[in-house]
């Protein structure tokens, strides 16, 4: 009797366990739309996996763009976020229920690098104020709205690298006296050289602009909060904070701000305002990837 019981109360652990194991997988709540060139995903695990057209990004993971990657991605709710190269977007939670307004909630942090967002139905229905975009300086607040946020970490240097990009194998081009090039060097390799010249390993901040958090307001109207102070941003206008203590204010005109993602985006971005709440669709052609990253296609 002692030993069923036994039995019984470990196969009771092992399907109470499973029960809350499925509970907590997260459920996708967007999708890849669009490409051009290397995408990441990184869950709170550590666990990197690679996205192609069609992937599916959940609440947790921070999507990682390479040095010439632009990336689409668009939310059950019809919101569009679209990354600029050397980004680092962490979808921190997402709740979305078509007839269940009073449960939206969408919180995003910006890490590093730029992005626009076409903001979907969390924010404009229910809680206004269940949208929010956390950067280090700043939070960024919506009122429908279609923005370009752009944020430069204080750390970030000429030479600097995202640190959670994927092992650098050489094709550096190194340069030295009475020869032509080497390529091909693994990280960690040694090379014995002459007069070896430095390079440059990844591109400048954008447009050189001093560290902190720059908004571009598109459409709508977007509000920055931090312990300095909040400022409200209308459509035309462009906002500046440079650190958490700092009040926001409005810059006189565009401070180097640069957001030029390639053409098919936009169609793309129009097609997923398009779509029904909800609903996530493929563009015609795209292959189809699963959850574990097999059967990518990176273009």
């Amino acid at each position: 009797m002692r030993r069923l019981n036994a039995v019984s109360a470990i196969k009771s652990l092992a399907l109470i366990l499973l029960i809350v194991w499925g509970n907590a997988q997260a459920a996708p709540v967007g999708q890849v739309t669009n490409l051009s060139g290397p995408l990441f995903a990184l869950n709170a695990e550590g666990v990197r996996r690679v996205l192609s057209v069609g992937s599916q990004v959940e609440p947790g993971e921070t999507l990682i763009t390479e040095e010439k990657t632009y990336a689409q991605v668009r939310f059950i709710d019809k919101g569009v976020v679209t990354l600029r190269p050397g980004t680092q977007f962490k979808i921190e939670s997402f709740a979305f229920e078509e007839k269940a307004p009073e449960k939206d909630s969408a919180v995003f942090g910006l890490l590093k690098g730029a992005l626009r967002s076409v903001t979907g139905l969390v924010g404009k229905r229910g809680n206004q104020d269940a949208y929010k975009m956390n950067t280090a300086t700043a939070t960024i607040g919506i009122r429908g709205t279609d923005y370009i946020a752009t944020y430069v970490p204080a750390e970030e240097t000429a030479v600097s690298r995202a640190p959670y990009a994927p092992p650098l194998l050489a094709s550096l081009d190194l340069s030295w006296t009475g020869a032509d090039t080497l390529t091909d060097v693994p990280v960690g390799g040694f090379v014995e050289l002459a007069e070896l010249r430095p390079i440059q390993l990844a591109q400048a901040p954008p447009s050189g602009l001093a560290p902190g958090l720059y908004v571009q307001v598109l459409d709508g109207f977007v509000n920055l909060s931090n312990q300095g102070g909040s400022q409200l941003f209308s459509a035309g206008q462009f906002g500046y904070t440079g650190s958490n203590i700092q009040p926001p204010v409005v810059l006189p005109q565009n401070p180097g701000i640069q957001f030029s993602p390639p053409p098919a985006f936009q169609l793309t971005q129009q097609q997923s305002q398009q779509a029904p709440p909800g609903q996530m669709q493929t563009p015609p052609g795209a292959r189809q990837q699963n959850q574990q990253g097999e059967g990518c296609e990176v273009r």
